[in-house]
């Protein structure tokens, strides 16, 4: 089982097609989840502590935004852990949107720094598309190692 960051890290069909083959995503929703669980907030809607920044340093430099570092204390952490990695470019907004492009172009540079094997596919417009996109993801899974679903 491979630990596979996902990119857009919201996606939750990525998410889905990632588990349902047997390994494991890395997205956003899980640590958001533990993050804001972790308690240390006086205001929850921002999910955000003064520490987040700081620990954001370690990936972005002082002079990048604070919303950069602040993102990249949530993403950091799954770069390091990521063993594979899908990037889906040009995608939907409903498929899953990052909106930070400072962050994006961060997170993505971080990525193909790392070495790791990667599956890069622009999202699909049509159903035949859609069905050469969900292959290509199940061959590049199924590459790594894993479960067939």
């Amino acid at each position: 089982m491979a630990k596979v960051f996902i990119y857009p890290a919201t996606s939750l069909m990525l998410s889905d097609l990632v588990a349902r083959f047997g390994h494991k995503p890395l997205g956003s929703a899980l640590s958001v989840r533990e993050h804001i669980q972790a308690g240390g907030f006086d205001s929850p809607p921002l999910q955000i502590t003064p520490e987040d920044p700081k620990k954001g340093l370690h990936w972005a430099a002082v002079e990048v935004p604070s919303g950069v570092r602040g993102r990249m204390s949530l993403y950091g952490p799954l770069i390091e852990e990521a063993e594979a990695a899908i990037i889906i470019e040009e995608s939907d907004f409903a498929f899953g949107c990052m909106g930070c492009a400072r962050t994006n172009e961060l997170l993505i540079f971080l990525l193909k720094q790392k070495g790791i094997p990667i599956l890069e596919l622009s999202y699909p417009k049509s159903q035949e598309e859609g069905i050469t996109f969900v292959a290509s993801i199940k061959a590049f899974l199924a590459g790594l190692g894993g479960e067939e679903a």
